[in-house]
């Protein structure tokens, strides 16, 4: 039998799982990436000590999960280490910007390669790598100042005795056992006493600035905390770490000026979480006021001298906005502000018209193929329903199609990467908001889209159900049997590969109650195969095995050399439900009603892990026959499913018996 019990599986969602919640032991630094028969690993060294360091001297928490692997709310006062939350962000958002980077050189000698590619598509390419090349310098300045900046720190604090609780993390409470869709009840995120604070007004200082060379900058110690510094244009930093602000000053903080501009990771942090208390088009409509009013646009004979930077600085916090959260830009209001303002800075800046006209590209070509895609969506959603209506299931079997295992796994990578590099990272918090929009009744323009979001579950769930109709068809035995370790087969290759939302989808099927009820089948089984499904499955200590073969995918990823190892595709289920509990169990807002921002640094964290995996291009050859098939063969429903598992091996129990009868009542057969 598989690992879950017959009712571990909803059979509404064949991704509702039970979580675990129980401690964890600290990862080892040779975990394992499992991909042989009989359980053995291949080991995943780490490559330097700075990945270790990375990985293993934080241990992230939270007031649902204690589990060392889960999500953290709160950095603890006393924590000095290298791997502050910050830093994490701005780690993964230059190995994104990497990968994006790559992917453009590669890109680039595809079109100088072919003849009928034209000089403006490779000019364009060639200023969009220069473009990225500039994140990443600056992207890396920001995590080299804030190595400094924490060693400043751990200097400063001299002989003060070490924290026991993770760097970033809060004390441990009570551990509880919510459904992985149930609604968690719990006390707000744990607020330690105050120490090492410093007050520093909007706009005033970046990190580059508080911390950069010959600066000379260490911060105002201000362990005497008052009100005073609670004031409208002031930020709290706590050791260094953007503590919390009020939402007028966080927006100023975002404003560039001549002599200043946003740290990159604060950037990204601030406009994927603001959407928790501003709308996109109301921010960048306060971003615009902000630099009419600052930089005094609104005469006829602006200085150019006197604006120095401006013009260059506010292209490039534009140009950010609209490559990571283009699909803000879908909202007319939001293109007409962007509109107002570019012309705005071209009639000061002609120099710049080249960078914007670039931006606009940009941001056409992405919502272009937002729309393409999501054309292309509802066409395989179409074709499924009509062959839905004239076939009950499909008149060919998996194994017919494709009798490789191996490509199997490929082509359902295809199918993941395409879903999952569609993904808005703003969808998710979006996601939190949708409800709240509705009960307020707002604009039609401010429902939140988050159809790609959606679309990616439903695959989940689909394939689930597409495992399990492809072995209860199976009349026979033996073919039930192979069907079996034929998909057991497959699920290790996503293993392999890195496709672990494929993977978990695979094992949710054979956990459906059809499927496990069929215990002749599950006899002749080959046991050892399920050994490390059933370890890769184990809910125990929050999926734990599944974290650490994750985090073996990860590492493996970064010094990847071929575009096949740098494949992370993640269980995607538990990942939308760690950011899930990370909103509802830690507040918005501090008791003084400014924006907790430490929870901004966490969700960027989760949601920047997510962009580096989007930035992969599947490595394997496409078999559009077989895509198709997997998209759109009809598949059981939930009776239908249950009643082909009563004809595959007939009730022997009283229970199983009543249940078919209901069943056949049912579908009046």
């Amino acid at each position: 039998m598989p690992y879950a019990s017959d009712d571990s599986m909803s059979s509404s969602s064949a991704s509702s799982l039970e979580l675990s919640h129980s401690h964890d032991d600290t990862l080892s630094s040779t975990d394992s990436f499992c991909n042989s028969e009989d359980g053995d690993c291949h080991h995943v060294q780490l490559r330097n000590h700075h990945h270790q360091h990375h990985y293993r001297q934080h241990s992230i928490c939270s007031s649902v999960h204690s589990h060392r692997d889960t999500i953290g709310y709160k950095e603890s006062v006393e924590a000095v280490e290298l791997s502050s939350i910050q830093m994490e962000v701005t780690t993964r958002l230059l190995e994104g910007e990497k990968k994006r980077l790559l992917l453009l050189k590669h890109n680039l000698e595809l079109c100088l390669s072919h003849v009928e590619a034209s000089k403006a598509e490779i000019e364009m390419l060639k200023e969009n790598i220069v473009r990225i090349e500039q994140k990443c310098k600056h992207l890396d300045e920001e995590y080299r100042v804030g190595c400094k900046e924490a060693l400043v720190r751990r200097i400063n604090m001299g002989s003060k005795s070490s924290r026991s609780q993770p760097a970033i993390g809060v004390k441990q409470t009570a551990k509880q056992r919510p459904t992985i869709f149930g609604t968690v009840t719990q006390p707000q995120c744990v607020q330690p006493k105050t120490k090492n604070r410093e007050s520093i007004g909007a706009q005033m200082l970046s990190l580059a600035q508080m911390f950069g060379s010959g600066s000379g900058y260490m911060g105002t110690d201000n362990n005497n905390h008052t009100e005073k510094d609670c004031e409208r244009d002031a930020l709290i930093f706590e050791n260094g770490n953007l503590h919390s602000g009020p939402l007028e000053a966080l927006i100023q903080h975002l404003v560039p000026t001549s002599d200043y501009y946003p740290d990159r990771t604060y950037t990204f942090a601030f406009l994927l979480s603001s959407r928790l208390f501003i709308r996109p088009h109301d921010l960048l409509a306060e971003v615009l006021k902000l630099c009419v009013l600052q930089q005094n646009l609104t005469h006829d004979n602006v200085d150019k001298v006197k604006l120095g930077k401006f013009g260059p600085h506010i292209v490039n916090l534009l140009s950010e906005w609209t490559e990571t959260f283009p699909y803000d830009f879908r909202d007319e209001r939001m293109m007409k502000q962007l509109r107002d303002i570019t012309q705005r800075v071209i009639a000061i800046y002609p120099d710049l018209r080249k960078e914007i006209n670039n931006l606009s590209y940009n941001l056409v070509t992405k919502l272009t193929n937002l729309k393409s895609y999501e054309e292309s969506l509802n066409r395989i959603e179409t074709e499924e329903r009509q062959k839905a209506q004239t076939q009950l299931v499909a008149s060919t079997d998996i194994m017919e199609l494709c009798p490789s295992p191996l490509v199997l796994a490929q082509q359902l990578t295809h199918i993941e990467l395409e879903r999952l590099s569609m993904i808005g990272p703003e969808e998710f918090v979006q996601a939190f908001t949708k409800e709240r929009l509705q009960s307020e009744m707002l604009n039609i323009q401010d429902m939140k889209i988050t159809h790609n979001l959606e679309s990616y579950v439903q695959w989940f769930n689909r394939l689930s159900y597409l495992v399990a109709s492809e072995i209860t068809s199976q009349i026979k035995k033996k073919n039930r049997i192979k069907m079996v370790e034929y998909f057991i087969d497959v699920a290790k290759e996503c293993i392999n590969i890195g496709n672990f939302n494929s993977l978990m989808a695979i094992i949710a099927g054979m956990n459906l109650s059809p499927v496990t009820r069929l215990k002749k089948t599950w006899a002749k089984v080959n046991r050892d195969k399920l050994k490390i499904l059933e370890h890769q499955m184990d809910p125990s200590n929050n999926f734990g095995s599944y974290r650490s073969c994750l985090k073996a995918a990860m590492w493996r990823s970064e010094g990847a050399a071929e575009e096949r190892e740098k494949i992370v595709i993640p269980f995607f289920s538990l990942f939308v439900k760690d950011l899930y509990f990370l909103n509802e169990g830690c507040s918005s807002r501090q008791e003084d009603g400014s924006v907790n921002f430490q929870k901004c640094w966490q969700m960027a964290k989760q949601i920047s892990d997510l962009i580096s995996w989007q930035q992969v291009e599947c490595p394997f050859e496409r078999n559009k026959v077989l895509i198709n098939y997997l998209l759109t063969t009809p598949i059981y429903k939930e009776t239908m499913l249950s009643l082909a598992s009563y004809e595959c091996e007939t009730a022997e129990t009283s229970y199983d018996r009543e249940r078919y009868k209901q069943i056949k009542s049912q579908t009046s057969l």
